[in-house]
């Protein structure tokens, strides 16, 4: 399926009569449907995909409205081009005072949240990377699917960003305690057949047929009656949901400073003002 923007509307492209009406393309948040399957396509292809706080807040707001849909069944989120999602768009945190910051964190999260509230199973198809906050959008995700070269992983720890309770959850969930201290301790990303090992995806695809797979996957559980699919849905929402209550309280602060600010500029070659590190 094309991005929202390149949809041109006719029986299968164009959105059901549910559809909310649009308030304004997003580039970095594109939505299509094709009959009861819809997508979101995020990111613009630039900075693999990373996404400011904006975007963040728009996807929650897209993956809403597209769940309210009655005739949608299934979700499929994807990046634009050969990658899924690098995370946060650290441009965004250059010089950012402390509620600037925990605002993007928050906007992260109502997304990662809208995609377990979504009553429709959503599929991740996953391509080069999901690391950081794209790591955690996979994971939100019902299904995940994963190109034999894509790799995911959360490099957070050396950026000096704190792993919130819901971060260490969704891996803890997917992959048991064990998983989650070795990636959150060290950082490392692992390919697409390692993920499956650990459980932190479904399943690894070629690259050149990942598209397809995703696709039948997708037709397959939309021609299910959709009062069974919604059901089996909250069945696994509910026996997730004391984990979930457990961890649900927000995290301040989300980051070490001046670790935080040093991490930052050298990621993006720039000069810290942050003072030097005695710890």
């Amino acid at each position: 399926m094309a991005p929202e923007s390149e949809v041109t509307p006719g029986p299968e492209a164009a959105p059901g009569p549910d559809v909310p009406p649009e308030p304004g393309f997003e580039p970095a948040v594109g939505i299509a449907r094709s009959g009861a399957v819809g997508e979101i396509r995020i990111g613009d292809g630039g900075r693999r995909n990373a996404l400011p706080g904006a975007a963040w807040a728009a996807l929650a707001r897209r993956i809403r409205e597209l769940g309210a849909c009655r005739s949608l069944r299934v979700l499929v989120i994807r990046g634009q081009g050969d990658t899924f999602c690098a995370g946060s768009d650290m441009t965004d945190w250059v010089a950012a005072d402390p509620g600037r910051v925990e605002e993007s964190f928050a906007h992260m999260e109502a997304a990662f949240t809208a995609i377990e509230d979504c009553p429709v199973p959503v599929i991740a198809e996953v391509r080069g990377v999901a690391a950081g906050a794209g790591c955690q959008l996979a994971l939100a995700c019902d299904l995940r699917l994963m190109a034999a070269t894509a790799r995911i992983g959360m490099p957070i720890a050396r950026l000096g960003i704190l792993a919130s309770p819901l971060f260490a959850a969704r891996l803890v969930a997917l992959a048991g305690p064990g998983t989650a201290r070795e990636l959150l301790y060290t950082g490392r990303l692992v390919e697409a057949r390692t993920a499956v090992a650990l459980g932190l995806a479904d399943h690894c695809v070629p690259d050149d047929r990942l598209a397809e797979h995703v696709g039948r996957l997708a037709a397959g559980i939309a021609d299910h009656p959709p009062a069974a699919i919604r059901a089996a849905k909250r069945a696994v929402a509910a026996a997730l949901a004391p984990q979930r209550t457990a961890t649900a309280a927000p995290q301040r602060p989300v980051v070490a400073r001046p670790h935080f600010d040093r991490a930052i500029a050298a990621f993006l070659g720039r000069p810290s003002a942050a003072p030097p590190d005695r710890s």
